[in-house]
């Protein structure tokens, strides 16, 4: 039930790798009992998030030397600074996205940055909730369909999904550098003012 999708959703997002089983199994649990889509989303959403967290932790904690052994050093320094620069907004399109998108990857990363625990876990909320609670939806909704729609169909959103989280991110990076250029220059403090006149 609810909590083995939680088990098997926090196996997957932390140390093991389980593609698409926590999809398929929300999908499944869901069309046996469409009137609990919402519970089932919610539960592995939950373990998920869990499992997101452990191995967040993991990276904040000393996971930098497994990370640069396992890729190569201009991609991470490159995905750290959207890290710096963009925060947690990075996690939230590759949450929403299924396999082959790295998202364990995106979880490391933002460990190795620095990005703040409550910005992390709202992201990855938002993104796994939109995820599982859209399968569920179309379950409850389409029945079977969903089913292949995940097995074969799913795996074609990712680039699109990708293009359009550059977009995005490009247009609120435009909008910030646009409105940093219309604030007006800081008054010098008033001490320096002072002496200045004198």
């Amino acid at each position: 039930g609810g909590p083995g999708l939680a088990a098997v959703a926090f196996l997957d997002s932390s140390f093991l790798t389980l593609p698409e089983v926590a999809d398929l199994l929300v999908v499944v649990f869901t069309i046996r009992e469409p009137d609990q889509w919402l519970y089932f989303a919610a539960l592995t959403t939950i373990g998920s998030v869990a499992g997101c967290w452990a191995l967040y932790a993991v990276s904040r904690w000393g996971g930098e030397a497994l990370v640069r052994r396992g890729f190569h050093e201009r991609h991470i320094d490159r995905a750290l600074e959207w890290f710096r620069r963009h925060g947690a907004l990075v996690l939230v399109v590759p949450a929403m996205l299924p396999p082959p998108m790295p998202f364990k990857l995106f979880v490391l990363m933002a460990g190795m940055s620095g990005l703040r625990t409550v910005p992390f876990l709202l992201a990855v909320v938002v993104g796994r909730g939109v995820r599982y609670g859209g399968e569920a939806w179309l379950a409850r909704r389409y029945g079977e369909d969903a089913v292949r729609f995940i097995q074969h169909g799913a795996a074609g959103l990712l680039w699109p999904a990708v293009v359009l989280c550059a977009l995005a991110m490009a247009g609120w990076w435009l909008w910030r550098r646009r409105a940093g250029r219309a604030e007006p220059p800081a008054p010098p403090p008033e001490g320096r003012a002072g002496a200045d006149v004198e």
